[in-house]
């Protein structure tokens, strides 16, 4: 059964992680590959595990070099983010570079984050979004981050596992109403998050 939650015993005395950090990010750009999905031409969606978020904690340390003191927070952050058995959890980046593009594009997309679902199997799951803040101003303004949950019953589950399902993930905004075909190597390895 994958892991459910980062404890303080999971993570690694820094310095040990500097010397296996290059050979870490390397293998999980493998794993990512099976855990990612494009809808439309700026929405990437990332769907985490506990490896994801396992090395997530581990880059924050590394980087921000904070110590035990940072550790309570970047636990607090990351770990809602681990599938708990009976969902899927992605982060969504809307990737625009140009930069006044990107303002004008967030800026007609308020409220994203609550129009997206999965559907397969005659079974639709809406995504459910992170609430730890509110990911659209009062303009209507959204992030170009949100954190999402797919809940699933158990015989939505199990549909969703079953191999060979066709899987599809779809976002109905108005100004952005896009859907990807999620293809069987992603689904399989997403199925692996369900208990």
């Amino acid at each position: 059964m994958p892991q459910r939650r980062i404890t303080p015993a999971d993570i690694m005395p820094m310095a040990e992680y500097g010397k296996i950090r290059h050979e870490h990010r390397r293998k999980l750009v493998q794993v990512k590959k099976n855990r990612r999905l494009e809808v439309g031409p700026f929405c990437t969606f990332l769907f985490e595990s506990y490896d994801t978020m396992w090395a997530q904690v581990h880059e924050m340390l590394y980087i921000e070099k904070g110590g035990d003191g940072q550790l309570d927070g970047e636990l607090e952050a990351y770990n809602p983010l681990i599938p708990q058995g009976r969902e899927v959890v992605a982060t969504m980046l809307i990737q625009i570079e140009d930069e006044i593009k990107r303002a004008r594009i967030l800026a007609t997309l308020g409220h994203i984050e609550d129009m997206i679902a999965l559907t397969f199997a005659g079974e639709t799951v809406k995504a459910v979004p992170e609430d730890d803040t509110e990911r659209t101003t009062a303009e209507g303004k959204t992030s170009s981050v949100h954190f999402l949950h797919f809940p699933m019953t158990a015989d939505q589950a199990a549909k969703f596992k079953a191999p060979g399902t066709q899987v599809l993930l779809g976002i109905s905004h108005a100004n952005y109403g896009h859907i990807a075909v999620m293809p069987e190597a992603v689904r399989a390895e997403l199925a692996k998050d369900l208990d």
